[in-house]
């Protein structure tokens, strides 16, 4: 598939050829739909907790006689019905880990990547190198290309420029491509990548990519 290159003011300045098995996959809803589940699940960490009727304190003498007050059957003050007592059915540590095959996360991710590539929501652009932290240059080209709402900037590694340059914008989230992810492409609207970038997406997630490399993948 031939994609545009963008410089940073925007205008095109070529075009490149990008791995259908990773920009041109069918969207699988289902697989896209657990993979999203699952990472969401994973964050949890499982550490509320509340104290039944045996871990409250208080006296386990009976409030007042059952029979001849008029009054309801009633036991301790640690029952759940008063106030102060026990909880019923209450949250308690868990884990909430999922697991997930390897080959439906990378599909899951594939699918993704593909659905911003068909709906016009992935920019490539050359490089993105800067010499000092300078906001003003990466809300010109952000401008420049068109985006607007939201939108994740993908560089083949860390950039620390980049990431001070981009932290006070609004909806504009850098990281490198190898910590893409189904949660964080779903809850931003556009995509702008480095063409390094991409060919680092490629390694990692093409189908004929090594099996150290998968291991990346959240």
């Amino acid at each position: 598939m031939q994609v545009q290159v963008y410089n940073l003011k925007g205008k095109v300045a070529g075009q490149i050829e990008i791995r259908d098995d990773v920009f041109v996959v069918p969207f699988n809803e289902t697989v896209v739909h657990q993979a999203l589940v699952r990472q969401l699940a994973n964050r949890r960490l499982g550490t509320a907790d509340t104290k039944k009727r045996g871990e409250v304190s208080g006296s386990t003498r009976k409030l007042f006689a059952q029979k001849h007050t008029g009054r309801a059957r009633r036991g301790d003050v640690r029952s759940p019905l008063l106030r102060g007592g026990g909880v019923t059915f209450g949250p308690h540590p868990r884990s909430y880990h999922q697991d997930m095959p390897r080959k439906m996360r990378r599909l899951a991710l594939r699918c993704v990547l593909s659905g911003k590539a068909s709906g016009g929501e992935l920019k490539v652009i050359e490089k993105l190198e800067l010499d000092s932290p300078k906001t003003k240059t990466i809300l010109d080209m952000l401008v420049a290309l068109g985006i607007g709402d939201s939108v994740i900037i993908a560089t083949a590694e860390t950039e620390a420029n980049l990431v001070k340059s981009a932290r006070n914008l609004l909806g504009v989230k850098t990281m490198p491509a190898p910590l893409l992810n189904v949660a964080a492409l779903l809850s931003f609207k556009d995509l702008v990548m480095t063409v390094d970038a991409v060919r680092k997406a490629e390694e990692l997630w093409g189908k004929k990519s090594a099996p150290e490399a998968v291991g990346s993948v959240n």
